[in-house]
């Protein structure tokens, strides 16, 4: 008589289970920022690029690595030629200084990038009143 115990499976299948369960909200990558909201929607997508996060403290990260402000061009280029893509989003947080934007904004136009997108967030329930 062979019979198939599952009782070692089920053990395992339910271990692994917590376990995905636990980490799974972990793997969101992403620097914390609060995006500006705004009621229009991007009508062009500009295909993969890298991600350019600005912090509410100024920092810069490129796809989530903290660089420098000296070393930025030559690590974005960097970046730019090994996902062979010449398109930038920049994620700004809402508290930035609008001259650390604009600095960086500079610096991507000097370096040549063809394509810039700025990332932001929609305005939820905007919706118009009605007038009685």
């Amino acid at each position: 008589m062979a019979d198939i115990n599952v009782t070692n499976l089920v053990d395992v299948v339910l271990v692994l289970l917590i376990i995905f369960m636990i980490t799974a909200p972990m793997l969101q990558s992403g620097i914390d920022v609060n995006l500006p909201k705004t009621r229009t929607v991007a009508q062009e997508d500009l295909g993969e690029g890298v991600v350019l996060t600005i912090d509410k403290k100024g920092g810069i990260f490129i796809d989530d690595i903290w660089v420098r402000l000296p070393d930025f061009e030559e690590r974005l280029d960097a970046v730019m030629r090994n996902k062979n893509t010449s398109s930038v989003y920049i994620r700004a947080d809402s508290g930035v200084i609008y001259a650390a934007v604009v600095d960086v904004v500079a610096r991507l136009k000097e370096m040549g990038v063809e394509y810039l997108g700025l990332v932001t967030s929609p305005i939820e329930n905007d919706k118009p009143k009605k007038r009685k």
